[in-house]
């Protein structure tokens, strides 16, 4: 399967799949200025000043600023969070990643890509998640949303270390991004780079057609096949994306699978929050998503996103926009076409009041105040 996206000319691909081949690899970085120990408590990540740079059996130290231990700290601190995940199916399998969210005394909840398990849905295979310590275990599908390649998995096993949830709306381009998961079946592989870019549009065909649409982070932390649905971090070691494509030139060297060139897409950690709390705790396992109601025209060639048709009763029709309006901005971000204005809609939730700016039949231009509907994945 592979991503398809109107504003790049390089093909973007799910980074999925791999046989186990073993090992471990971590990538070392560095951070400038002075030294600071923290303890980062084992089960919920919370950090604590150490007055004496020691730290308790129950908590692990973490060089705050320190040229040679933050990686390294950061990494003790994620990597409990951090699993495989093994899908297998009478026709093969594949490999992928996920990260524990939340933790019980009997239960736990992993979050990872639908496209990782989704051979495994309506009785295809079984899901099984390996744990840093190569501990494994059963898990069972709660949910999943094809919108925006997420899914929720469920296994019998608490007290486990859920991971620090950070803020994607609160990083720049040049942050500090780590990425952790099991590229080619290397389980707890560590890299590190820079949050490269914000908003990039990317889409995808999941099954049965439906299409994803990621408003993603770009890094150049290297994410290669078996990364998909593993934790990004910010340089605290909290998770702001959830790791799902890379792009490449189209050249294989990867047993049949692109690899990595220092393009890798993450799902921004706000955006998932929410579709996995829907999918948690909604009583169907089911999230919802924006609703504008409108169908774009997929033969406009110009700038901006062209309005076909507008489903009756709902936001757009509501705030006015009228058929043949071309939407130039959404939210002050300029729309270049349709795959960027569906990527910005899908952005928000359901309820949220966006500024559309469009380009009218009449040749006038017009900003609309929309208060987006919602309906079920």
């Amino acid at each position: 399967m592979r991503f398809t996206s109107t504003a790049s000319k390089v093909a973007i691909g799910f980074v999925v799949g791999a046989s186990t081949v073993g090992g471990i690899a971590t990538a070392a970085g560095t951070f400038s200025g002075s030294t600071a120990v923290a303890c980062a408590d084992n089960r919920t990540g919370a950090l604590y000043v150490s007055k004496d740079g020691t730290c308790t059996s129950t908590r692990t130290a973490i060089a705050l600023g320190s040229a040679a231990g933050s990686i390294k700290g950061i990494v003790a601190k994620v990597s409990p969070s951090v699993v495989t995940v093994n899908v297998t199916t009478p026709s093969g399998g594949d490999t992928g990643s996920g990260s524990i969210i939340q933790s019980t005394a009997t239960y736990s909840y992993v979050l990872t890509n639908n496209h990782v398990i989704d051979a495994a849905t309506n009785g295809g295979g079984t899901v099984a998640v390996e744990f840093n310590n190569g501990d494994t275990a059963d898990a069972t599908i709660v949910g999943r949303d094809l919108n925006y390649d997420l899914a929720v998995l469920k296994i019998n096993k608490g007290n486990l270390t859920p991971i620090t949830i950070g803020d994607s709306s609160s990083i720049s381009i040049g942050d500090q991004a780590i990425a952790f998961g099991s590229p080619l079946g290397l389980s707890n592989t560590v890299t590190s780079g820079i949050i490269s870019a914000l908003n990039r549009p990317v889409t995808t065909q999941q099954t049965g057609g439906v299409n994803s649409y990621v408003d993603a982070i770009q890094t150049d932390a290297a994410i290669n096949p078996g990364n998909s649905g593993g934790p990004l971090t910010d340089g605290s070691g909290a998770l702001i994306g959830v790791n799902s494509a890379i792009a490449s030139t189209g050249s294989s060297s990867l047993g049949g699978q692109s690899g990595n060139i220092g393009l890798g897409f993450a799902i921004p950690i706000n955006e998932a929050k929410r579709v996995y709390t829907e999918i948690i705790n909604s009583p169907t396992h089911q999230s919802t998503r924006p609703f504008l109601g409108v169908s774009f025209d997929p033969n406009y060639t110009g700038v901006g996103a062209k309005v076909l048709s507008l489903v009756a009763g709902e936001a757009a029709q509501k705030a006015g926009i009228p058929v043949g309006a071309i939407i130039t901005e959404i939210d002050g971000v300029k729309i270049p076409d349709q795959v960027t204005a569906i990527v910005r809609i899908r952005a928000n939730a359901p309820g949220a009041t966006v500024k559309i700016k469009a380009t009218l039949p009449d040749g006038s231009t017009k900003t609309y105040s929309v208060v987006l509907g919602g309906t079920t994945n």
